[in-house]
């Protein structure tokens, strides 16, 4: 077969390059074959298999191989990958949501990187890639930890299977992970008062949740919990559809902090704002930082002036949200 004929082979759904010679009919058996397998995975009580184009592609998670490229030097496409799904995960009793915590930074507690980041659903780790070089497949291994979730998509996954567990118990996880409100909810924060329940047995009411003082860090959270009692400013920053257009990581993390702080569904009943605080250090080039105390007043001046301008504020009037809640007309009389 020449070149040119190589290059324009197709590739099916598992890999296999299929030539043009007798092409109409191999790719008729691909298809009756793809169709059997899927009618005996339903008889075997699993979910029809699932392909993905999130980053779950890279499975190791470690991203593109310069060996990957063709003579012509352009990267080749993926090749569209099949994940298993299944209900049933014989490994669910392990996962301990006592020692699960998403309010530090996603980063791999190996390689460092924060690409492509599972955590371990057993001890609560975070680790890169599930594919078999990467560090979670390792862990998987040496530890007999098998259930992941990534960080970013929220699937969940068995290693070292490698199969998608689509069980409806991981959902309070997804929820602690990724804390969600309909603009319904946010609109009867104020109306409907409900204590909730950490798993350690403590009560506490969303909203009113402690911030961890990691380290000389309560100028920051008196700040926090003054601004959590401007309802417009938290019913903004609840929804994250009303910024999702903005690229400041510091408007993010602020989103992400308010969200966590109403949440009533968290596994314990403070919030720490670490993540918030690694994103402060890097606006703020260090002037408010980790270990270095600061005024509180000087502090919320920057913090609003800065979201007010990664929000897209001019000096135009109601220009943001902050613009919205906290701009003020002074007026001063005098007497004679």
């Amino acid at each position: 077969m020449s070149l040119k004929r190589q290059r324009d082979a197709e590739i099916n759904v598992d890999g296999d390059e299929i030539g043009d010679e007798n092409g109409a009919e191999d790719h008729s058996y691909n298809k009756k074959r793809r169709q059997d397998s899927t009618l005996e995975s339903a008889d075997n009580g699993l979910l029809p298999l699932a392909s993905y184009g999130d980053d779950d592609d890279d499975e190791d998670g470690y991203g593109e191989d310069e060996d990957d490229r063709d003579e012509n030097g352009a990267v080749q496409e993926r090749r569209q990958r099949l994940v298993e799904i299944r209900k049933d995960c014989p490994y669910l009793d392990t996962v301990n949501r006592q020692v699960l915590d998403f309010d530090f930074e996603k980063f791999c507690s190996v390689s460092l990187s924060n690409l492509n980041v599972y955590a371990c659903l057993v001890c609560g780790k975070y680790y890169q890639g599930r594919g078999r070089n990467s560090h979670a497949y390792t862990h998987s291994l040496e530890a007999g930890h098998h259930v992941y979730i990534n960080l970013r998509t929220e699937k969940a996954y068995c290693l070292p299977d490698g199969y998608e567990v689509n069980d409806p118990s991981l959902d309070d996880i997804r929820h602690v992970l990724n804390p969600r409100f309909s603009r319904e909810q946010v609109e009867q924060l104020d109306t409907i008062k409900q204590w909730s329940r950490a798993l350690d047995g403590s009560d506490y009411l969303p909203g009113m949740v402690g911030l961890n003082n990691i380290k000389e860090t309560d100028f920051v959270n008196v700040t926090i919990q003054s601004l959590m009692r401007v309802t417009p400013l938290r019913n903004f920053f609840l929804i994250p559809e009303n910024y999702q257009n903005c690229k400041s990581p510091l408007v993010h993390r602020f989103g992400e902090l308010t969200r966590k702080i109403w949440h009533s569904r968290n596994f314990k009943g403070q919030v720490s704002p670490h993540e918030f605080l690694q994103a402060v250090m890097v606006a703020s080039k260090k002037r408010f930082r980790i270990g270095a105390q600061s005024d509180p007043v000087e502090f919320m001046s920057w913090l609003l002036n800065t979201l007010h301008a990664d929000l897209g504020g001019t000096k135009k009037s109601n220009s943001s949200i902050i613009y919205k809640c906290f701009q003020v007309v002074l007026l001063i009389k005098l007497r004679l």
